[in-house]
């Protein structure tokens, strides 16, 4: 939708043009941001989403896979009196500015959760007669489908987006240490295990587009249309978040799966095959599954180039959750055997963090770096629901032609590896001019404690390696739950090439 509501599919205009975007392809709009920020970690963007609902005065939209009113936003005591926790917040600016509107909208799988939430569900029975504030439950998306998108819209001035979550055993801060008061469970208050993730924060006419998206799914969710918020002159970007990017373009990729009347698209798919058949130097990622058999493909074709890029990719050691690691775990050994197998330079690695003591910390993160040139971060994974069944929204800048986007995209890598081995950014960004490899540079740095450790995926039993072929549980689109699309298994395509 533009500001007219109508939704907006305008050609994009020829000084946003990119060797790798194609919108209406590999990406929906490409829109200009005044300002763009990386947020690493839930306890950043809590405290940042927090001070930015504070300055709402219209629309706040909150669109996730899952929300959970308990969790606590900020540390120590809020400004201007507000609440901590999500819900008591959301109540108390909305008795506090009556033209303010909230609307929430998570997967309906959530809602079977909410009943043993505690005040959860009596937060959500109140909201039912709060004029002020909806919550809906998005069911239309195709069966085994979820809704993944991880959005937070104000007043279509400031937009965050990417693979965060305000739901429980997300929250963390970027030391992950081994014992962190904060990584508890709301009402239990046991521990969960340290917790990596990502999101970023744009303002300006993208803000406005991810706007228009979140409404475009409360449609396709509800069958009611939202208004578009008026324009107004204040700023709600938080004080304390530096913008990283100035004055730059920012595309937008998505996944939708077939239901009914809504098309499939599949952008997010094509956009991850652009940028690994487009990479010169190397490519680095950050992922919770590595499943792909479409991303593997294109890996594994540059592979077997004399001179092709390296791949670095971080990843959990284990899947979150039973049914998760009997599907994903066993997909990701298939994939990782066979592009080792092709892999003669040496030129693809695969990392699980751990913290000081040795826990494993797990990756919720969704990054894509290319040669320092590139930055993608999202709510996509890379494993087949991502591609075509579950919906998702990416965001990617592209400073090819920009130095001061490529400086800092640089930044951002050597600050984010700086945090996987224990060390500063500067040491990992000396350690990379020395080595002029980004594995090189890894295999230099890491060590004991605090360090990214490689990542020896288990071999699956004969049933799992059976179900990981099939892709019965990860399927590339929703008509494959039934009927199979002419095409090879997860890795016949890899082993045929070998």
């Amino acid at each position: 939708m533009g500001r007219s509501g109508a939704v907006t599919t305008s050609s994009t205009p020829s000084d946003r043009e990119s060797a790798i975007l194609e919108p209406g392809r590999n990406c929906w709009r490409i829109e200009r941001a005044d300002r763009a920020a990386l947020i690493v970690d839930a306890a950043d963007y809590y405290r940042h989403a927090l001070h930015a609902m504070l300055e709402a005065r219209s629309q706040i939209l909150l669109i996730g896979w899952d929300v959970d009113t308990r969790i606590r936003l900020i540390d120590g005591d809020p400004p201007a009196g507000a609440p901590a926790t999500l819900g008591a917040f959301l109540s108390w600016i909305a008795k506090r500015r009556p033209e303010l509107f909230i609307y929430i909208l998570a997967w309906d799988q959530g809602a079977i959760s909410v009943p043993g939430r505690g005040t959860t569900f009596f937060r959500m029975l109140r909201w039912g007669l709060d004029k002020q504030i909806a919550v809906k439950w998005d069911h239309q998306h195709p069966l085994d489908g979820s809704h993944h998108q991880k959005i937070l819209v104000i007043d279509d001035k400031l937009a965050f987006c990417g693979g965060i979550d305000i739901t429980g055993s997300r929250w963390d801060t970027r030391n992950h240490c081994d014992t962190e008061p904060g990584r508890r469970r709301p009402f239990t208050g046991r521990a969960y295990e340290p917790w990596h993730d990502a999101i970023m924060a744009v303002d300006g006419c993208t803000a406005e587009a991810i706007g228009d998206l979140g409404r475009v799914r409360w449609a396709c969710a509800t069958g009611t249309h939202l208004t578009v918020p008026p324009r107004a002159d204040h700023d709600p970007w938080p004080a304390a978040l530096d913008p990283q990017f100035r004055d730059v373009d920012i595309a937008i990729a998505r996944t939708r799966g077939k239901a009914g009347m809504v098309e499939e698209v599949r952008e997010i798919e094509a956009l991850f095959v652009d940028l690994i058949a487009r990479a010169e130097r190397f490519v680095y990622v950050e992922t919770q599954y590595f499943a792909s058999r479409v991303i593997a493909e294109a890996i594994g074709k540059r592979l077997e180039e004399a001179e092709g890029p390296e791949f670095v990719i971080v990843n959990p050691r284990h899947a979150y959750g039973w049914l998760d690691e009997r599907v994903m775990s066993p997909a990701r050994w298939h994939l990782v055997d066979a592009l080792k197998k092709k892999d003669k330079g040496g030129r693809f690695a695969i990392y699980a963090p751990v913290t000081e003591q040795g826990a494993d910390i797990y990756v919720h993160a969704k990054i894509m770096i290319v040669d320092d040139c590139v930055l993608r971060v999202g709510s996509a994974n890379m494993n087949n629901r991502s591609m075509g069944l579950d919906s998702e929204c990416d965001l990617l800048i592209d400073g090819r032609d920009d130095p001061d986007a490529r400086r800092t995209i640089a930044e951002i890598r050597c600050d984010l590896l700086a945090e996987h081995v224990g060390a500063g950014p500067d040491e990992v960004a000396r350690c990379f001019e020395k080595t002029r490899s980004l594995i090189g540079c890894v295999e230099a740095m890491r060590g004991e404690g605090r360090t990214l450790v490689p990542l020896e995926p288990e071999e699956p039993t004969e049933i799992e390696k059976q179900l990981a072929q099939s892709e019965l549980l990860d399927p590339e689109a929703a008509d494959e739950l039934f009927e199979r699309r002419a095409r090879p298994g997860l890795t016949s395509r890899l082993r045929r090439r070998r």
